[in-house]
């Protein structure tokens, strides 16, 4: 990627620094609340269960995406930034502005996330079959 890697990089640095506060406000956010301590009813305890859950959820994906700039980073120190991993092709620059850390072009990206869905879909059918078959073992 020849255009622009000092914009880019800039970019990448404050998009790190923004996930790194949200995982910072999540964490705090997170350490705030009561463990092991029952409050009101059963459905007020769901629902703090349920923000909980939500919260490290988030965390997660802020970590992801975290690990994704970083890796995005390196490989801008390596001049591999902007490759296609899949096709290697140059990404254009429009993708990259809208998702810095992008490893793939559009059109490979569609190909590999149509590919999965296809796998997915392959082992839930796989999955339901096995589940059918014990229970007309069982009866």
């Amino acid at each position: 990627m020849t255009e622009k890697p000092d914009e880019m990089k800039a970019m990448l640095l404050k998009m790190k620094e923004e996930t790194l506060r949200e995982i910072n406000k999540t964490v705090k956010s997170g350490s705030d609340a009561p463990v092991n301590e029952p409050s009101g009813d059963i459905y007020d305890q769901a629902s703090s269960e349920r923000d909980r859950e939500l919260g490290l959820l988030l965390g997660d994906r802020e970590r992801e995406k975290l690990k994704n700039i970083d890796e995005a980073l390196l490989r801008l120190e390596e001049g591999e930034y902007g490759i296609c991993e899949e096709c290697e092709e140059e990404i254009p620059i429009g993708r990259l502005k809208i998702v810095p850390f992008a490893r793939h072009c559009v059109k490979c990206k569609a190909d590999l996330e149509k590919q999965q869905a296809q796998t997915k879909r392959f082992e839930e059918d796989r999955a339901y079959r096995d589940i059918a078959l014990g229970e007309e073992e069982e009866g």
